[in-house]
């Protein structure tokens, strides 16, 4: 009597572990196996093609330099790059919003109508928009919430996944960051410029 045919084990898919050790190859094979998934993600919230390929590439980047807080045990690998992906596509879009409102603002510069608004707020708003961008990402984004979409600290931490206590930290300092800059760039002392009240 023959023993039943054992089926062999299927092959153990060892990418995530190479990925979060280092190994070069595994990025690659990372980007060739999910990186359509990466885009596909990117071209459906975004109309511009040449941005989802952009975010595409930032997304495979920051996984890279971040993979020491990627945790196999905590979920997939693919699971991992697209939510760094969806973060990636957000700041896109902000950036996209933020270089419309700048557009518009210096459109409405160049007729300007009898009662419009005060020349110095308008410029303190251009000036608060360069100075944001130059912001690390973190810290960018919170501020942008907080400020533009007038969240409250918690309905941030709701919104991004990140704890409370990291939410005010980055708060705080992108606030001192601006801080430091709008007066190295001497900016004249008083009020503290529209749009930056502070956070809740």
């Amino acid at each position: 009597m023959t023993a039943p045919r054992q089926e062999p084990d299927p092959p153990v898919d060892d990418l995530a572990p190479r990925f979060c050790a280092g190994d070069e190859a595994a990025l690659r094979e990372a980007y060739d196996r999910y990186g359509r998934a990466v885009l596909h993600l990117a071209t459906s919230m975004l109309a511009n093609r040449s941005d989802a390929e952009d975010v595409t590439q930032a997304t495979f980047v920051a996984a890279w330099l971040g993979r020491g807080t990627f945790d196999p045990a905590k979920g997939s690998l693919i699971g991992w790059l697209l939510g760094i992906g969806r973060r990636k596509v957000i700041d896109r879009m902000r950036a996209s919003a933020r270089e419309t409102r700048v557009v518009e603002t210096v459109r409405q510069l160049a007729e300007p109508a009898p009662t419009g608004p005060d020349p110095d707020r308008v410029v303190d708003r251009l000036v608060i928009a360069d100075e944001l961008a130059r912001l690390p990402d973190d810290q960018r984004r919170m501020l942008e919430l907080a400020f533009y979409d007038d969240l409250t600290h918690q309905q941030i931490a709701t919104v991004t996944g990140v704890p409370l206590g990291t939410v005010k930290s980055h708060i705080r300092r992108g606030m001192a960051s601006l801080k430091r800059r709008w007066e190295v760039d001497g900016a004249a002392p008083g009020p503290r410029p529209a749009g930056l009240s502070g956070a809740r």
